[in-house]
């Protein structure tokens, strides 16, 4: 099993165009949707990845317990980091529609 990173704050690992083309609200709406979805099917993925790996190595097939263990990790920290980034964008949208206008 093979773990990936990627840094976001490496700008080597950014696709960055060099002129930045100006999009409707529609279209900004649109990639944060596409953009929302994936990350919550990556999530989805990765849960899905370690409940296999799990059964695997209850029914006693030839799996190693450090990737089980690896794999369940790694769920559990996307999901935490998933319901932590949620938590702030709902703090942020309470806090938006607190101020006056």
């Amino acid at each position: 099993m093979a773990i990936e990173s990627i840094s976001l704050f490496n700008p080597a690992q950014v696709n960055v165009t060099t002129a930045p083309k100006k999009m409707t609200s529609f279209e900004a709406q649109q990639n944060f949707g596409d953009f929302l979805k994936s990350a919550i099917e990556s999530v989805n993925e990765d849960q899905k990845a370690s409940d296999v790996m799990t059964e695997k190595l209850i029914r006693g097939e030839d799996v190693e317990l450090h990737d089980v263990m690896i794999a369940s990790q790694k769920a559990s920290i996307t999901l935490n980091a998933t319901l932590e980034i949620r938590n702030k964008v709902i703090e942020a949208y309470q806090e938006i529609m607190r101020m006056p206008v």
